[in-house]
């Protein structure tokens, strides 16, 4: 049995789920979510909790309770508090600036890069070379955050480019004469 799968999802005051058939929605105060169920996974709610178990014995259907768990725990996490990922801009004249669903990049090329932001997605730029990515959906966040850093990744020797705000950049000795 997935060691993950035995733990149970708590459910916060203020979330509502609704299990019908394969199908779990999650409505909390940020917004709803929705997710389809594989069928060798099986759910049961009693009162505040969610439990998970599998259907078969085999070893891909309590890989699959694990994954299951995890997912709706992030769902119910989402709705009640939301994802943030913080990006930072490192290099000389590397800016950012949120424009309604517009984010506008100076990084360093001849020409502007302009990133759409998509539906359920707030973008902050509480400074210049600050982005924070914010949103209910933890895989859409990290997508999010993920394709702005793609436009310029920290290289490693000077460390210039995007990158998370945790994130350590392994930097390069130069090359010596």
């Amino acid at each position: 049995m997935s060691r993950v799968a035995n733990n149970p999802v708590q459910i916060p005051s203020g979330v509502e789920v609704t299990l019908s058939g394969q199908s779990v929605k999650v409505k909390g105060a940020k917004g709803e979510l929705n997710h389809e169920i594989h069928t060798l996974v099986e759910i049961n709610q009693q009162e505040s909790a969610l439990t998970f178990s599998a259907r078969n014995t085999d070893q891909s259907s309590n890989a699959l309770a694990g994954t299951t768990r995890a997912l709706l725990n992030n769902m119910v996490t989402g709705v009640s508090q939301g994802f943030a990922k913080k990006l930072t801009l490192v290099g000389v004249g590397y800016r950012a600036q949120a424009q309604g669903k517009k984010l506008n990049l100076s990084l360093g090329f001849s020409h502007p890069v302009e990133y759409e932001v998509p539906e359920g997605i707030s973008i902050e730029t509480p400074s210049q070379t600050e982005i924070v990515v914010t949103g209910i959906d933890k895989q859409k966040v990290g997508q999010v955050a993920a394709n702005i850093r793609a436009y310029r990744p920290p290289e490693p020797y000077k460390g210039k480019g995007v990158r998370y705000t945790d994130e350590h950049v392994v930097r390069k000795e130069a090359k010596k004469k």
